[in-house]
């Protein structure tokens, strides 16, 4: 007695699922990121050079990881107690601007 309304919508549902025919899915390999202190044989980062130091803070003031700057583990100890002691001494500020 009850119609099923819901066996039309049903079937339009499954055909925009359906995946398309001529694509094919290529997975895409990141490339290794180098760090740039190493490549330039730096062994200190200098906390007064703030133009150095602002390409690895946020807007907000933040330190960027390293799997976004691609820095080695041992420059980014060095490269965030830099960025703590400009802090310190107003050289950058503590939140963004």
């Amino acid at each position: 007695m009850e119609e099923n309304t819901n066996v039309t919508t049903a079937s339009a549902a499954d055909a925009a699922v359906a995946p398309k025919e001529g694509k094919k899915f290529v997975k895409r390999i990141p490339r290794r990121k180098v760090c740039a202190f190493c490549q330039g044989h730096v062994d200190t980062v200098d906390y007064k050079d703030v133009n150095t130091l602002k390409k690895y803070i946020t807007e907000g003031g933040k330190i960027l990881p390293r799997r976004m700057t691609g820095v080695c583990a041992k420059h980014q100890r060095v490269l965030a107690t830099a960025i703590k002691r400009a802090r310190l001494v107003d050289l950058i500020p503590f939140k963004g601007e």
